[in-house]
């Protein structure tokens, strides 16, 4: 015997409410996103509207048909929910790494107590200062299991920094490193990822230490997502950093499981558009893990330009596991910075950012982004490039030219600020006194560096004699986030406190998808439903 389905579509019976269907009651239905609703067409005008509570009647013929239902959807659910139960989350959200230390253990505590990933600023402090980052942090999060990180820069000029600094990320617990501005996959990598590496009984890899790598170009995601080349295996191996266990199931497994595809951010990068990078990059990870016959998969994060909830959805909506802000956070309460640079910051507009010479490679030609408004920085760091590029010594550059630069960026002799910079080098790095001693562009090099190092530090220190040399590092997310939170509780840097930014960002980041959501049921959503405006949570 056949049964026949019957073709009459159920019918939604209300309960206390009638559907919403103005403008009004649908902004209203949007912000409810911790309930279920259900999508309706009303008879006989065919309206749709969305109702909470009631009942559903699969038998039909009721005043209102039944289209959708949406269960309740949290913040915490935006993302890949692997990702926050791998590193003991509640919100698929990462804040840092601003550098110089400028992601301080406060700005990382602060996350971590709301259920977020703080990664520590270390790129750019000497290891001293790094432990004492560490152990601060270490000390507020004791006994709490909650997760943390710190951030790992790529050193090419330093590659013995580089490993100096893993070496002292093993030795204090750092369990968790973000391995930025990499342009290929370095020893010093290698050696974090595969450390601690085991078998688990079910027959599985666990890991003791993991990557979590910033990147945005595919040929240097490639080498993060997959497995540790046998010669630097072998290096490591033969050097004694790994043991034959480690190395073995280093070439089992990709060196990072998680990626976070930077796009247009503060700092290194290239500038590129998320929704076009982020794609090209998931394609990559799928043919890799399809290739590679991964257990488990490669989660994408998303970060860069990343300011305000309908960013932060979009990125979500591109299929991220979670996102990353930094510029953003650099003018938090918790941010270790001057309230001078705070200021500049949180009166800057999106557009108000440049590209400039980048200290650490910038011999290499690599730039950053930084802050335009109120500082010479970024013109001043161009016109030393300038002289770098033509001239092959100090002593080549003409005087007229020479003097210029003397006044108006090293305020000293050229001659004396190279003394300056031997000192530092012999403690720090004697083999740059050798090489600039033998090289004369590298002198050169090394002087023009002084600059360009020092001009990340004053804006730190709220050094007002230097206000127009500040290099501060910021993408247009800043700007954007200024102009969200203008004439709100927010605007306020006093009130910025790093948690406040991120609950808001994630719950508005809700809101705009439930919006949209119901708007692709023909639900005649508002334009205003999608603007939110923060307010205090927690």
């Amino acid at each position: 015997m056949v049964v026949e389905r019957s073709s009459v579509p159920a019918s939604w019976r209300p309960g206390a409410e009638l559907p919403a269907v103005t403008s009004d009651a649908l902004v209203g239905a949007v912000r409810r996103i911790r309930s279920a609703v259900h999508v309706v067409r009303e008879a006989p005008d065919g309206r749709i509207g969305i109702g909470a509570g009631g009942s559903i009647d699969p038998a039909g013929g009721g005043r209102f048909t039944h289209l959708a239902s949406l269960p309740p959807l949290y913040p915490e659910w935006l993302g890949n929910r692997a990702f926050c139960e791998v590193h003991g989350l509640r919100f698929p959200y990462v804040g840092g790494a601003m550098a110089n230390g400028i992601a301080s253990p406060q700005m990382v505590v602060a996350l971590a107590r709301s259920g977020m990933l703080g990664i520590l600023g270390t790129a750019g402090l000497s290891l001293q200062k790094m432990s004492d980052y560490i152990e601060a942090t270490k000390t507020e999060l004791e006994g709490t299991g909650l997760c943390w990180g710190a951030n790992l820069i790529h050193s090419p000029q330093q590659p013995a920094l580089e490993m100096a600094t893993v070496e002292l990320f093993l030795e204090r617990g750092v369990t968790l490193a973000s391995a930025s501005a990499f342009m290929n996959l370095t020893p010093a990598v290698a050696r974090f990822a595969a450390t601690g590496l085991h078998r688990r009984p079910d027959g599985s890899i666990g890991r003791r230490h993991r990557i979590i790598a910033k990147i945005s170009r595919p040929e240097v995601a490639a080498h993060f997502m997959r497995p540790v080349p046998e010669k630097i295996l072998a290096d490591l191996l033969e050097s004694g950093h790994l043991t034959k266990e480690e190395a073995h199931l280093a070439a089992q497994v990709p060196v990072a499981e998680d990626l976070t595809v930077e796009s247009d951010s503060g700092g290194h990068t290239d500038n590129r558009p998320l929704s076009a990078l982020f794609p090209v990059i998931a394609r990559l990870r799928d043919r890799i893990c399809r290739e590679q016959e991964y257990r488990q998969p490669i989660r994408l994060g998303a970060a860069g330009g990343l300011g305000t909830p309908e960013a932060v959805a979009a990125a979500f909506s591109l299929g991220a596991s979670y996102v990353l802000t930094g510029s953003i956070n650099q003018a938090s309460v918790e941010a270790a910075q001057s309230p001078a640079a705070k200021k500049m910051l949180a009166e800057a507009q999106f557009s108000d950012v440049v590209m400039a010479p980048a200290g650490d490679m910038f011999e290499m030609g690599v730039e950053v982004q930084v802050l335009k408004r109120g500082t010479l920085f970024a013109s001043r760091a161009r016109r030393l490039y300038e002289v770098y590029s033509r001239w092959d010594s100090i002593e080549e550059i003409p005087e007229d030219i020479r003097e210029k630069l003397e006044q108006d960026i090293f305020r000293d002799e050229m001659e004396a600020i190279w003394e300056k910079t031997r000192q530092y080098f012999e403690t720090h790095d004697p083999d740059e006194v050798a090489r600039a001693e033998s090289d004369p562009k590298h002198r050169l090099a090394l002087v023009c560096r002084w600059y360009l190092g020092l001009s990340s530090n004053w804006p730190l220190d709220g050094d007002e004699d230097r206000r127009m040399d500040y290099q501060v590092w910021m993408g247009p997310a800043q700007g954007a986030f200024n102009d969200w939170v203008a004439g709100t509780f927010l605007e306020p840097v006093e009130n910025r406190h790093v948690a406040q930014i991120a609950l808001n960002l994630m719950e508005g980041a809700a809101i705009i998808t439930r919006a949209q959501q119901l708007r692709t049921y023909g639900a005649a959503v508002p334009s205003r439903a999608f603007e939110v405006v923060p307010r205090p949570l927690g």
